[in-house]
């Protein structure tokens, strides 16, 4: 493998970059406020193995919860604010990393700029001395970006390099980036441009919405198998759609995968996304607004073996975060509400569907496509 070149970052009493030992991470999957739950999930990562543990953070009433999570455990904490970059503040005295997504960052107080978000953020890190990543997600990329680059690829990793140069002007090194999609060969491919542009920046590793094992294993070693053999990867998650008593296997299965990486082990892959259908699916997190999504993503899969040989992606998104814009470039998307699913195909609504109804009324898409095709 080759050497890994970038500097070190801290997290609490975890050192990522450099020579430091790539950091496996995952995420809380329950509602942030169940704190038995919460903390039961706290639990089966830190049995796992996991380095790091990310909590989703909405509302206040999630703060007050992750007040008391963050007393249970000594693992380092990150918090994933999405929309509600100003809960920083409040949420600095619990946690030791936040990651914020450039491409959020207009959804609230539209009036400031957003380098001067980025500074208000940078000051609570340094402040309450936390890390930050920089998390760009394809299907929320930053709108000025989009309009200024010819693809998604171009506009994520721009928009990542300008985020960088905004630290870096306000004096602030304490960082990571990740660039991620749901096509490990987009990944692979965006991260290797980056980390040629910096090399300097850590890199948080990840196939976003990999879906159900064991496809969605397979698509998240690809990307790691062709990464972090060039150098390229600091600390990684495994992100899958599993029940949330199986959470514990996106760092076990992380580590295995790392494993046989340090010892030559690669495995034979497939082509994803010419021929063949390709299923996407988010990890349940405590975003997810109905714990039937994971069972739902077991029954699209089941229902659609029929059509495996087609040329297809059906996406399925557990919450409106990132059900709405990471659906829009799959051939038929689904993404769940806390009674309904919403299916659309590319960007069009096609209609709102109890959970009982979606799976005939999606086939009866699937077999128009199909036909269309043919």
């Amino acid at each position: 493998m080759k050497e890994r070149k970038t500097r070190e970052i801290r997290i609490k009493n975890l050192r990522i970059g450099g020579k430091n030992p790539i950091a496996v991470q995952s995420m809380a999957a329950t509602k942030t406020t169940d704190i038995p739950a919460t903390l039961r999930q706290v639990r089966i990562l830190e049995a796992a193995g996991a380095d790091l543990i990310r909590i989703a953070i909405d509302n206040m009433k999630d703060l007050e919860a992750l007040a008391e999570i963050s007393k249970q455990t000594d693992k380092p904490l990150s918090v994933d604010l999405q929309e509600n970059w100003k809960l920083a503040e409040a949420v600095a005295p619990y946690i030791h990393k936040i990651r914020y997504n450039p491409g959020h960052l207009h959804h609230i107080e539209r009036d400031k700029t957003v380098e001067q978000k980025v500074a208000w953020l940078i000051g609570i890190a340094k402040k309450h001395d936390l890390a930050i990543r920089v998390g760009v997600n394809c299907g929320s990329v930053a709108p000025d970006f989009l309009e200024k680059y010819p693809t998604e690829e171009e506009a994520m990793i721009q928009s990542a390099a300008y985020h960088c140069k905004l630290l870096d002007d306000l004096g602030f090194a304490n960082y990571c980036v990740s660039l991620k999609d749901s096509d490990p060969k987009k990944v692979i491919d965006i991260n290797k441009q980056f980390a040629a542009l910096r090399p300097d920046v850590p890199l948080h590793l990840g196939v976003t919405e990999a879906g159900l094992p064991p496809e969605g294993v397979i698509k998240t070693r690809v990307a790691f198998e062709q990464l972090i053999s060039q150098g390229i990867g600091d600390t990684i998650r495994v992100s899958l759609t599993v029940p949330f008593d199986n959470k514990g296997d996106e760092i076990t299965v992380g580590r295995q995968i790392l494993d046989d990486i340090e010892h030559g082990r690669f495995r034979s892959v497939p082509d994803f996304g010419d021929k063949k259908l390709n299923i996407i699916s988010c990890p349940s997190c405590s975003r997810v607004e109905n714990e039937k999504f994971v069972d739902l993503a077991i029954k699209v899969r089941e229902m659609t073996q029929y059509a495996k040989e087609h040329r297809l992606t059906i996406a399925i998104m557990g919450c409106r975060v990132n059900g709405p814009g990471e659906t829009d470039d799959a051939d038929l998307g689904l993404w769940c509400a806390p009674t309904v699913v919403n299916l659309k195909k590319k960007d069009e609504l096609i209609g709102t569907y109890s959970y009982e109804e979606i799976i005939p009324r999606l086939k009866q898409e699937v077999d128009r496509l199909i036909a269309a095709k043919n």
